[in-house]
């Protein structure tokens, strides 16, 4: 069983808040502004957001929640929402955009919504789409504003089932974020099925979903075959030559290449953590910069055994891993790096920090030593507890996120930290 799924913890169902609510906190003597944009409160607006949010063009955020919702459903926990945060000059409005039922349009979103070819939503669901939610494995869903949208934040959007998993043969759970290749096709991941590479463990697979005029065609690109390198919890990254790269979390964890050849895709393992100062465990996905770097996180390891922030670079003779930093203060990342145009590195802690909340951190590279700068570490109360998910950044050094618990219900929030 993943470890997200393991840290999956219910609320009781309260009133819905939509007006977002604005707190600001100052901390630390490099410290940022954070302001809280939306308190959850697990009622129609939804409960814990376990990922990240994704900005718009306009610099609109969505996101999605893994609770609240509708209260009669997933058994009165809510099977979460999609949401929309709209920015209006300084002030932020907050809506539910859809609200899972756990029947057959999926339940629970382990992934951030993400915009498609044509600029609609694309998402997934890790339970749901077939039969009682619990039972289900998952779906690929699309969101598309209402054909005839009044332009109001709170008009529901129309949902699209792509794809629903049936279970072990083509995969089941999907969490990672999608990603699209020519032609429009959807590539992801799944934590669970495909082959039983160890006694009753089905250790997940790589697919794409193709258009085929009247919906979509699935195809198992592979399926992880043996237990040290198997249960990829996050998302894949295109090279410029079309190669896939994730990781997977299962022992000490890895990260794989797959590598076209006609139909077929062959499977490279491109390094295994071995568990001590190196690393080990990579939740989190990669960050790739042309033409042959990569960048990473593991959740534990390193010099102090608080996780690591790692770079794998492609040579002519193979390919070098090197630790950019071990983690001192926050500690246990789990979420994918985001990469400003500067190349400096942002991410984020569920755990440690100066109130053992968790942190926002940026690696700065000077002069060929990367040092950390904590943005923020949470208090726990008002403010959040746990960012879970990556951070993203505008063109203005304003970071994204949200936190899984804390705030003024305890059920998380959406916060910016803006530079001081």
């Amino acid at each position: 069983m993943s470890a997200r799924k393991c840290r999956l913890q219910y609320s009781k169902f309260v009133s819905c808040l939509f007006i977002a609510l604005s707190l600001v906190i100052v901390l630390g003597a490099h410290a940022q502004t954070l302001t809280v944009l939306h308190n959850f409160t697990d009622g129609a607006d939804g409960a814990s957001p376990w990922v990240g949010v994704t900005m718009d063009q306009a610099g609109n955020l969505y996101g999605t929640t893994v609770y609240g919702g509708d209260p009669n459903a997933c058994s009165g926990y809510g099977c979460g929402v999609v949401f929309k945060m709209a920015h209006r000059n300084s002030n932020w409005t907050f809506a539910p955009i859809y609200t899972f039922t756990g029947g057959q349009d999926g339940a629970v979103p382990l992934a951030r919504v993400v915009f498609g070819p044509n600029g609609s939503l694309y998402g997934s669901t890790f339970v749901g789409g077939n039969g009682y939610y619990a039972e289900g494995t998952g779906v690929i869903f699309n969101l598309q504003p209402p054909a005839h949208a009044s332009g109001r934040v709170f008009d529901p959007w129309v949902e699209t089932v792509l794809y629903r998993f049936g279970g072990v043969s083509d995969g089941n759970w999907p969490s990672g974020d999608l990603i699209f290749g020519a032609g429009g096709s959807i590539f992801g991941t799944t934590q669970s099925g495909g082959y039983e590479c160890e006694d009753t463990v089905y250790c997940g697979t790589v697919f794409e979903l193709t258009p085929n005029g009247s919906g979509w065609t699935e195809n198992v690109l592979y399926e992880f075959n043996q237990g040290s390198v198997a249960v990829p919890m996050a998302g894949l990254v295109f090279d410029q030559v079309g190669r896939l790269y994730g990781t997977t979390s299962n022992s000490s964890g890895a990260v794989f290449q797959l590598a076209q050849s006609g139909s077929f895709w062959t499977e490279t393992t491109v390094y295994r953590f071995l568990g001590g100062s190196d690393g080990y465990m990579p939740v989190g996905g990669l960050v790739y910069e042309p033409p042959s770097h990569f960048f990473g996180t593991t959740e534990f390891g390193g010099v102090n055994g608080l996780g690591t922030v790692y770079q794998l670079d492609e040579m002519f003779n193979g390919w070098t891993h090197t630790v950019l930093y071990s983690l001192t203060n926050g500690h246990s990342p789990q979420s994918t790096l985001f990469r400003d145009s500067a190349g400096n590195l942002y991410g984020t802690t569920c755990n440690g920090g100066a109130n053992n909340s968790g942190t926002v951190f940026k690696l700065e590279n000077v002069g060929g030593t990367w040092t950390e700068q904590d943005l923020y570490q949470f208090t726990g109360g008002n403010d959040g507890y746990c960012p879970l998910g990556q951070v993203i950044v505008d063109s203005g050094g304003n970071v994204y996120g949200t936190t899984i618990y804390g705030g003024t219900s305890q059920h998380g929030v959406v916060f910016e930290i803006s530079p001081s």
